[in-house]
């Protein structure tokens, strides 16, 4: 069973065990339609979600008062693949990106492999290694992204002059 990470217990809030999570996605929904989530190895079920500013506020069984919550600082938070909820259409999850083919859509010529995909920005970005071993970013607009088919793993991409 493999697990995925989903954020990280950052600090006690209160003094009833509640704990504030770093949440690494852009939704709390996660926490909302999981009953329970692996606090590290252990498994907890989850009794209130609630939101503060953008920190995702959680109440897990087990962990009930102060000195609790405090333990758990800095334990990663986990969903195992049956709990990720179905992506709309044209949708995909990062860790389905990562290792896509990245493919000239002009002459067919393979430009790199998808190492990462930076979510910090106004748009996200696909860190890609060429074979040669250099790094190319690419926003993930529709002006350069042609095509996603995760069937086959590849990525067809238009890009601009000097991009690369």
């Amino acid at each position: 069973m493999e697990k995925i990470s989903i954020g990280k217990i950052t600090s006690a809030v209160g003094l009833k065990g509640e704990v504030k999570v770093y949440n690494y996605s852009d939704s709390a929904d996660i926490y909302r339609s999981t009953e329970a989530i692996y606090v590290g190895d252990e498994l907890l079920q989850i009794q209130n979600v609630r939101m503060q500013k953008n920190m995702v506020i959680l109440k897990l069984k087990g962990i009930d008062d102060r000195n609790a919550a405090e333990k758990a600082r800095g334990r990663e938070l986990f969903i195992t693949e049956a709990d990720l909820p179905e992506l709309p259409e044209g949708q995909f999850y990062v860790r389905d990106l990562i290792g896509m083919t990245v493919i000239d859509a002009e002459n067919g010529n393979e430009i790199g492999e998808v190492r990462d995909v930076i979510q910090n920005t106004a748009q996200d970005i696909f860190d890609v290694k060429t074979s040669e071993g250099k790094q190319v970013l690419i926003p993930k607009v529709p002006e350069f992204i042609i095509d996603i088919d995760a069937e086959t793993r590849t990525i067809k991409v238009k890009l601009i002059e000097g991009l690369i």
